[in-house]
């Protein structure tokens, strides 16, 4: 698990330097080692720099260190590499059979060697998380690709100048490539302001930084000499149709194996436990995995409301793991909440009790951790599994209905369940009534505005001044175009399942864990985050895999085997800060003078007027007004001022 960076352009000083900046930016990510590496130039004087920033995790020697070229003389091939390859070993024993020699025992060279060989197509027989580079100097080429589900990020800023003395950058952080200099006045994308007012994150490919594009999961990006780039996706979901069915033993193997392999580490290693069923699955399955007690970690607090604390300490005696208890109080939480906000890659609502969990992890000495993420996005595990078909479902019954009695109605059940606001409307789902019915049998449009923190026409409101909207439901047109692609002939509960997959978890959740995760040098590894498993879970039926909904029992009976199903008989409780409770309290004290200055809203691209009023409303305890809503803008003002990123 490291960092990784570097410049396509001319080998100079200047660019060394920018190197230089961008692979210091991520030391939390690589504290155990740096390398930096140029090609030859070309007749111009371009070529490319690489750098990396290594945590080892997997053969400690230097005969791991990246950059990484290939030993033979005259290949050209130079390799850095962001992540973990989880059959690495299969594929190594496979290139030794076809004459390979190694000189490491880690993933990285068994990658090189194997582009080398393979070329491109060689990506298609990796499994793992990964982000990588490849330069091949004898084709003058940069090879850049992200792993099928993206969990580990990459980000690309190409030069709109086509004279300039670089034409492309790359990171695994947004942050580096804005501390490299090459952006002489980064300005905040537009598209970013309105995804996170819709979604509370940055949907891709846009990100934060006007320029800088995040590389699609499951993507493959290359430049031409001439300096263009040219993608292509090498992994999307496959249809129902053209795989075979999957019966529950071989999903049980599966999953088994994929837990197994995560397991594979040269230091340290422990599970999260929140006392859910995804990561008592997870830590369940690496117990029997494993020969001595693993270590759980679960992360506690004092409002009962949100503590699990007992639950995972009784799961964690009857898996038998050797668990610690970390307890995180509200001063506790304020004292470390400007270095939390910090490590926040780009702006979003989420991602701090990523960083409190991972802290605590780091801080008792392991270096990797195994979590649970994911078993919602793959067995139903949210309530818009069965909120979405049903509302696609009465919009198909109502449709031959005329479009203004379908409004009529929907404004009249709205303003009963959802209420009103003097000054600020409720933002709650009955709110968004309207806009459902107006969004009709799209059932993306549905998932999106069901997700949305604010309503379409507040979110106007919020934006200073509302310019022309690119976004289609908080997405933008290549992910929407994505999403639809994907979801195309499927079923509407596991159309959702992609979307969840894709939206939530791919966009929101990986991300945060990535960059929360990373701030403290630990690698988050997410066994049910794997294509081979998530493949394996597409055959199932739709009812063998949802059925009953909202339970996961699939994964209850192959990961939970053994295990008093008592232990899990409560509400679902997502993995959540107290953050209304604090907000209200001493947090509040804090945020006010942002949230009532009218200049920092402006200069972020908000209507200052219309967020005071929003903070006010909040505090005053106005209905269907959660603390999300305030926390995405404090956050986003927060950000944008912090990295000198402004509209």
């Amino acid at each position: 698990m490291c960092g990784i960076a570097g410049i396509v352009g001319r080998i100079s000083d200047e660019n060394h330097s920018a190197l230089e900046r961008m692979t210091v930016a991520m030391k939390h990510r690589g504290p155990d080692g740096s390398g930096v590496w140029t090609s030859s130039p070309d007749a111009r004087g371009f070529g490319c720099l690489l750098g990396h920033r290594r945590l080892a995790v997997i053969d400690l020697s230097s005969a791991a260190d990246q950059p990484m070229s290939h030993p033979a003389i005259g290949t050209g091939h130079t390799v850095v590499f962001n992540g973990e390859l989880y059959n690495f070993k299969d594929l190594r024993r496979d290139l030794q059979r076809e004459g390979e020699d190694f000189t490491s025992t880690g993933d990285t060279e068994v990658l090189l060697r194997l582009l080398v060989r393979r070329g491109p197509d060689g990506i298609q027989q990796l499994r793992g998380m990964f982000a990588f580079a490849l330069w091949d100097d004898r084709a003058r080429r940069l090879l850049l690709a992200r792993d099928p589900l993206g969990i580990k990020p990459l980000y690309v800023c190409q030069n709109p100048d086509s004279h300039g003395d670089w034409s492309l950058a790359f990171a695994s952080e947004v942050r580096s490539i804005l501390a490299s200099g090459l952006l002489k006045q980064p300005r905040l994308d537009r598209r970013a302001i309105r995804s996170l007012l819709w979604n509370g994150f940055v949907a891709g490919p846009a990100t934060a930084v006007e320029g800088i594009e995040s590389v699609g999961a499951g993507d493959l990006w290359w430049t031409r000499p001439s300096g263009t780039v040219e993608k292509r996706t090498y992994w999307t979901m496959p249809p129902r149709d053209r795989q075979e069915p999957i019966d529950e033993a071989q999903l049980k193997e599966v999953i088994a194996d994929s837990v197994a392999r995560h397991l594979v580490a040269d230091v340290p290693l422990g599970v999260f436990l929140s006392g859910g069923i995804d990561s008592s699955a997870v830590a369940a399955l690496a117990q029997r995995a494993n020969h001595a007690p693993v270590h759980t970690f679960t992360l506690s607090f004092d409002e009962q409301k949100y503590n699990e604390g007992e639950f995972a300490r009784a799961i964690a005696k009857a898996i038998g793991t050797e668990h610690t208890e970390v307890r995180l109080t509200e001063s506790g939480f304020a004292a470390a909440l400007e270095t939390a906000i910090d490590t926040l890659d780009q702006p979003t609502f989420d991602g701090l009790n990523s960083y409190y969990v991972s802290k605590a992890v780091r801080e008792a000495g392991l270096t990797v951790a195994l979590a649970g993420t994911g078993g919602d996005e793959l067995f139903g595990g949210y309530p818009s599994f069965h909120a979405m078909p049903m509302l696609q479902k009465w919009a198909h019954r109502t449709r031959l209905l005329p479009s203004g009695m379908r409004m009529l109605g929907a404004r009249a059940v709205s303003r009963v369940l959802a209420g009103s606001g003097r000054i600020t409307p409720p933002q709650t789902r009955w709110a968004k009534l309207p806009d459902m019915v107006r969004a009709g049998e799209d059932i993306t449009a549905l998932y999106q505005l069901a997700y949305a923190l604010f309503l379409p026409e507040f979110q106007e409101r919020l934006l200073r001044p509302a310019d022309a909207d690119e976004m289609e439901y908080g997405l933008t047109p290549e992910l929407s175009h994505r999403l639809h692609a994907e979801i195309a002939g499927r079923s509407p509960i596991s159309a959702v399942g992609i979307l969840e997959q894709r939206v939530f978890l791919g966009e929101r959740l990986l991300r945060d864990t990535d960059a929360a995760s990373m701030a403290v040098s630990l690698e988050t590894r997410l066994p049910l985050v794997d294509s081979v498993v998530a493949e394996a879970v597409n055959r199932l039926p739709d009812s063998a895999r949802f059925e009953p909904l909202g339970r996961k029992g699939v994964l209850r009976r192959v990961g939970l085997e053994g295990l008093d199903p008592a232990l899990f008989e409560r509400p679902k409780q997502g993995f959540v800060l107290p953050f209304d409770s604090w907000i209200r309290k001493s947090l509040g004290r804090d945020m006010d003078d942002t949230m009532r200055d009218p200049q920092l809203a402006q200069a972020v691209g908000l209507d200052g007027k219309t967020v005071e009023g929003l903070w006010s409303a909040y505090q005053e305890g106005a209905r269907g007004l959660y603390w999300s809503r305030v926390w995405v803008l404090y956050i986003l003002i927060r950000w944008c001022h912090r990295h000198r990123v402004l509209a």
